[in-house]
């Protein structure tokens, strides 16, 4: 799968690791089910990634993120706004400074919308061209609600068009 991250094709350094499998010796990526087992002790020298489910609660990861590199957000349909919101409160509430990435079904439209909650990469779907994907994603970059990265939300652009 193809990985963007600030508009540009990256190497994954992630390596997947399944249920039970040993941890390799690089970056590893788990599933949160193995994370809470306690299955892998705090303080690795090498980074960490969490796979979280959209039904996850963000707060039981908690004790966890000061060791985690990486989560991993899933957004299992396009009218599921819930990695949406995991994202915001991992970044706003619990200071999450590791990488947010997001992978399932990822629409060219969400792109805009991921970077306002604080994902920092997105793993493409096998089937999607990325040249298509940013080309997409580049022409929409409509925003519904206020935040501090400076873009006027989509009431505000039409409030200002209808006094112009």
């Amino acid at each position: 799968m193809a990985l963007l991250r600030d508009g540009r094709l990256t190497e994954d350094p992630y390596l997947r690791v399944s249920e039970g499998a040993p941890l390799p010796p690089g970056p590893a990526l788990i599933d949160l089910a193995r994370l809470l087992a306690g299955e892998v002790a705090g303080g690795r020298a090498v980074p960490l990634g969490v796979l979280l489910p959209p039904d996850a609660a963000v707060d039981d990861l908690a004790p966890w993120l000061p060791d985690l590199a990486l989560i991993v957000l899933r957004l299992p349909g396009s009218r599921d706004g819930r990695a949406f919101t995991q994202a915001r409160a991992l970044r706003e509430y619990h200071h999450f400074r590791g990488d947010l990435r997001a992978t399932g079904h990822v629409l060219p439209d969400h792109l805009t919308m991921l970077r306002r909650v604080g994902v920092d990469s997105i793993e493409l779907p096998a089937t999607a061209d990325p040249a298509a994907f940013l080309a997409a994603a580049r022409r929409i970059d409509i925003a519904y609600q206020p935040s501090l990265d400076g873009g006027l939300p989509l009431g505000l652009r039409r409030l200002r068009l209808e006094t112009v």
